[in-house]
């Protein structure tokens, strides 16, 4: 792969992140409220997506809604970098091409679920430590379990203290079916969506086509990728007993019984509309800022 496309489309991830971050810590909030609760039997501090901003802003601060950013910004740097390079370098070498030169949607679902698991994989540590921080609210409007870190740092050395390398990427399997779903559905679509646009002359501009795709895209996302988010957030933000084991689940398996078993199919599908509200800009965003900065170099002939 590329290391400019690399680098690339790691500053294309961060900038997307700046915008959509606090609605990432709205998304945590109600996927971890009511947790292995049964529906309408707990308090739900958060009601909405708008009722949640304001509770937030009210308990926590204006900065509340900015929670666990920086491992945010490590976290999409590392996985989209993985991703949208090994993307490219799949288009560039027509690994995603069928014979005819049309770009296959299954190869396309293929190489963008081996970018997701790559990157997921690498940057686990930083998507833990960013909900861990995310989730952390004061008393009145706390869900999950409470970590108590006092910064990024403090989290990663007290993390690395108590468990060492292992500690830091627990639960990152766990995570993969997460990134393969995800990271599979969004760069399948966008590329086809692109290919399609063009070819039935609908929108043919640059900028405008990749726009329209990455919407697109994302919200074909969103809908595929909540469940194993929900998941994953469980997993990650779950505390530990004395021996290192989960509170809670045993794994992946054990959390989406637990769920469906407690929570019915709606607590597989919590935090939806936050999620799709994140992800859908977020994806445009990415995309649409990867393949600017790459017409950028090429323009310009810039040695990344």
């Amino acid at each position: 792969m590329a290391t400019s496309d690399f680098v690339l489309g790691g500053f294309a991830s961060v900038g997307a992140t700046l915008f959509t971050n606090p609605i990432e810590v709205i998304k945590t909030r109600i996927q971890l409220q009511g947790e292995l609760a049964a529906r309408g039997s707990y308090v739900k501090p958060y009601k909405g997506i708008l009722q949640a901003f304001i509770t937030v802003a009210k308990n926590d601060g204006i900065v509340g809604l900015q929670k666990g950013l920086v491992p945010a910004l490590y976290f999409q740097f590392i996985i989209n970098s993985f991703r949208l390079s090994i993307y490219t370098t799949a288009v560039d070498r027509h690994w995603m091409h069928k014979k005819n030169g049309d770009i296959s949607f299954g190869l396309g679902l293929m190489w963008g679920a081996i970018g997701g698991v790559v990157g997921s994989y690498f940057s686990s540590p930083f998507f833990m430590i960013k909900t861990q921080l995310q989730s952390q609210a004061v008393n009145q409007i706390a869900v999950g379990y409470q970590h108590g870190h006092t910064s990024f740092r403090s989290a990663m050395r007290e993390t690395y203290k108590k468990g060492g390398i292992i500690g830091l990427w627990r639960g990152s399997l766990s995570a993969l079916p997460r990134a393969a779903v995800g990271s599979g559905a969004q760069i399948a679509t966008f590329g086809k969506t692109k290919a399609l646009l063009i070819e039935y002359d609908v929108v043919t501009h640059p900028t405008y086509n990749s726009f329209c795709a990455g919407l697109i895209a994302g919200s074909i996302m969103s809908v595929a990728i909540t469940p194993p988010d929900v998941i994953s957030t469980r997993l990650y933000n779950q505390g530990l007993d004395a021996q290192g084991r989960g509170l809670y689940y045993k794994g992946w398996i054990d959390c989406f019984l637990k769920i469906l078993k407690t929570e019915g199919i709606y607590g597989m599908y919590k935090g939806f509309w936050a999620n799709y509200l994140r992800i859908a800009p977020h994806s445009t965003l990415v995309l649409l800022f990867f393949d600017e900065l790459i017409a950028i170099r090429k323009k310009y002939n810039l040695p990344i």
